[in-house]
Formats: C-alpha cells, sequence, structure tokens
C-alpha cells in the first residue's frame, strides 16, 4: 500500500521535503492549536483573561521563546493565530520561520454528534477546505492537521464510525497535497474510559487499518504526509495501570502491524498523558526499535509540551520569560526522548 500519485514529481517532491524535515534532527512538533472555546476554558481555569488579546500574548510567548527551534522543527497554529501579529506587529507566521520552525495549521471545524450512532463524533469541515486550504498557504502554512476521534465503549467505535471518519480523514489528505501542504492525518483512540489496554491495542490497530484503506482509495502520497496516533494506552479510568514497558510493547506491535513504512513519520499526541510520561514512553518507544523503525518516531505534543509553561505565565507579563525557558525544556526533554537520552534526571532543574 503506497498511495497514490496526486501531484506532478516536482510538486510531489516538495511536500516529501518538507515532511521529511518535520520530523528530522530529532525534533518534534509543538501543537498550539487550540480552539478558542477550549484555549479559554484554560485560560478560566488558571484566573487568567479569556479575551483576544490575553490569547495573543500567550501566543506570542509560545511563538518567540528563544531557542525554541533547536527541539522544534514545526507548530500547529489555529486560525486566529495565523491571522495574528506580535506586539512589534510581526506576523507570528513570520516569527516561527525566522526561528527555523515551519508553520502549519489546523483546519478541521471541530466534531459533532453523528447521525444514527449515539455517542460517537464525527469531524466536520470538508466544506470550503479547498478554498480555505488556499487561503492558508498564502498566509505562509506549510502543513495542515485534522482530528477525528474515537471513543472506546462496550459497542464503540462503530463501523459506520470509524469509516465515515476515515473517509473524511482521507478527502482532507487530499486536498491538502492538491494544494501544497503536507497533511498530519490525527485519528485519536481517546484514553477517557477504564478500557484495558489490551482493548486500546484491538481499537487503535482496527482504526489506523481501517484510516490507511481510505487513504490508499482516496490516492493519498503516504511520502508526504505524517500520521499522528495516540499511543496504546489503559484508559485513565482503567484499575490496572500498565507498565511503561507493556505500552511499549503494545504501541510497536500496533504500528508494526498497520502503518506502512512509507509514511515518513509518526508524531504522537500526547492525548492527557503527564508531561513526564509522554517523554518517558517516547524515550522507551524509540530505545525499543533502537533506529530500526521503518518511520521516525516523534511527537507532536499540545499540552504535554504546553501545561507546564501556562500554569507559571498565568497573564503575568513578569512571569513570560520563566515560562518560555519552561517550555524550551519541555521541547529539549522530548528531543531527547526521540534519541533514547531522556532520564528523570532531566526533570530536576
Amino acid at each position: 500500500m503506497t498511495g497514490g500519485t496526486l501531484l506532478p514529481d516536482s510538486e510531489t517532491s516538495v511536500l516529501v521535503t518538507t515532511a521529511q524535515a518535520l520530523v528530522a534532527h530529532d525534533k518534534g512538533i509543538l501543537a498550539m492549536d487550540e480552539s478558542t472555546t477550549t484555549c479559554n476554558a484554560r485560560f478560566a481555569a488558571l484566573g487568567i483573561p479569556q479575551s483576544v488579546e490575553a490569547r495573543r500574548a500567550y501566543r506570542e510567548l509560545l511563538a518567540s521563546a528563544p531557542g525554541l527551534g533547536e527541539s522544534i522543527s514545526g507548530a500547529i497554529l489555529y486560525d486566529e493565530t495565523i491571522h495574528q501579529c506580535a506586539l512589534d506587529g510581526t506576523p507570528l507566521v513570520r516569527m516561527l520561520s525566522e526561528a527555523g520552525i515551519v508553520p502549519g495549521i489546523k483546519v478541521d471545524m471541530g466534531t459533532s454528534a453523528m447521525a444514527g450512532h449515539e455517542g460517537e463524533r464525527l469531524t466536520d469541515g470538508l466544506d470550503g477546505l479547498r478554498e480555505r486550504l488556499a487561503g492558508y498557504v498564502e498566509l505562509g502554512a506549510r502543513f495542515a492537521k485534522w482530528r477525528a476521534v474515537f471513543a472506546i465503549g462496550e459497542a464503540t467505535p462503530s463501523r459506520g464510525c470509524l469509516e465515515a471518519n476515515a473517509v473524511s480523514l482521507a478527502r482532507y489528505a487530499a486536498l491538502c497535497q492538491e494544494a501544497g501542504l503536507v497533511p498530519v492525518v490525527e485519528p485519536e483512540v481517546l484514553m477517557a474510559g477504564a478500557h484495558t489496554l489490551q482493548r486500546c491495542l484491538e481499537v487503535s490497530s482496527e482504526v489506523l487499518r481501517v484510516v490507511f484503506g481510505a487513504l490508499n482509495v482516496q490516492g493519498v502520497h503516504l511520502e508526504a504526509m505524517l500520521l499522528k496516533p495516540n499511543m496504546v494506552l489503559p484508559g485513565s479510568t482503567c484499575p490496572v495501570q500498565d507498565r511503561v514497558s507493556d505500552v511499549v510493547d503494545a504501541t510497536a506491535s500496533c504500528l508494526l502491524r498497520t502503518v506502512p513504512a512509507a509514511v515518513p513519520g509518526i508524531v504522537f499526541l500526547s492525548g492527557g498523558q503527564t508531561p513526564e510520561l509522554a517523554s518517558l514512553r517516547l524515550n522507551e518507544l524509540n530505545l525499543h526499535f533502537s533506529g530500526g523503525a521503518p518511520w521516525s518516531l516523534s511527537f507532536s505534543y499540545g499540552r504535554a509540551l504546553q501545561q507546564p509553561a501556562l500554569e507559571l505565565w498565568c497573564g503575568e507579563a513578569t512571569r513570560a520569560k520563566a515560562a518560555q525557558d519552561l517550555l524550551v525544556h519541555r521541547a529539549h526533554c522530548n528531543r531527547a526522548a526521540r534519541s533514547g537520552e531522556y532520564s528523570a534526571s532531566m526533570e530536576r532543574r
């Protein structure tokens, strides 16, 4: 399964080069693409004003962190963010590019209840996507992201939910490559629930099989995309929280059985893991393969990179530098994890 070629060789080559660059040099992707609703909720929990200016100030803090480009290859932005500028008038997209960080953009429109499938969600956003992608290219984006979610229950995810979301992911990916953007394909099996590690392995494996089947049918060029999956984990309320070694074995088995070698990189989502666990598990996965994996194993973390810095900043300009230092530290920890060199001692700063 290698996918189809949608573009002339020269254009495909540019996409392949960008995809490879996003997982090169042990770097990873910063996901700073929270919707306004999600960002406001996180601000409210910390007593930060839920305003356009507060969101702009926070995103400038992230984008301008000195040394961030040493560990971060790309940053996924939200629609509001890709239009924003720093206080001095510099577009945040330019600020990132000048730091050697490739700008990306979240293009799905969130999820809605799926008709005929109680409790399941379908991602919205295909209507008008071709035109929106062209606009984001004009603004400087070079890759994009689309997220589909799958909740584990007694009878979920259903086949209907799997197939509908897989087709949407594949159509999004095809449209991205047509527009000259590298698609990051994010099928997330949610941690919420009491399911076991084995159940998550079964569901995650089936999700990826269906998604790659749809990508193949839609002619997506696999060498010019990235996969952003969950690690295989027990549910957050499962009585048995398996050892890191068991999580690594299950995740490695899932990926080897479902992800074609043509995909240049797997950039894991953090999905609610603590920052330290997300780093540790990524480290052990890379040690498990010892450089022998067919794809680069990287990260595309949101909360696991941002949350410590957000809690330290808390909307106070006087704390911005310390918050940036903490963000860069977490990015450095995850860069070390890509080469199997992360250790708990790195957390003692």
